[in-house]
């Protein structure tokens, strides 16, 4: 019996679709995605749509969800106030999820429905592009799927 549920957990992954654009939610996916990483559980992230500014060099412009932050607030300036309170920044936790081996992908038809090019992506992350049908051939029937 143990031999059982130990194959499941195995086959168990996480998958992530970043939807929202909002900086504290994307921030928080990232928290979710490093910690499962942490304990060994292998996790898929696939950012579209607004979220696909998550994966642009310069994040920082991001909002941040009505009522998460002070007035005037963007995705830089909540980062900074995460910095100073000891809380992951957004670099910390995308670093943390590209050494521990999370797969990041964007979708491409997120990037064409924001106007934006693959070229613009972040070249210090590991991203496969792709679409529904690669990430969903990438998840596991055994697995969880979060949508942000």
């Amino acid at each position: 019996m143990a031999t059982d549920r130990t194959e499941n957990l195995i086959a168990e992954q996480l998958s992530i679709v970043f939807y929202d654009g909002h900086f504290d939610k994307v921030h928080y996916g990232l928290a979710m995605a490093s910690s499962a990483a942490a304990i060994d559980t292998p996790v898929t992230l696939f950012f579209t749509m607004s979220a696909c500014h998550a994966l642009m060099a310069d994040w920082h412009h991001m909002p941040i969800s009505p009522g998460q932050g002070k007035t005037g607030e963007n995705g830089g300036d909540m980062d900074a106030r995460f910095k100073a309170q000891k809380i992951a920044t957004f670099e910390e936790l995308m670093s943390a999820c590209q050494e521990m081996g999370v797969t990041f992908m964007v979708c491409e038809m997120g990037l064409v429905a924001r106007g934006l090019k693959a070229s613009e992506l972040r070249c210090d992350i590991t991203i496969k592009p792709g679409g529904l049908v690669s990430f969903l051939s990438m998840t596991s029937k055994h697995g969880n799927m979060v949508f942000i």
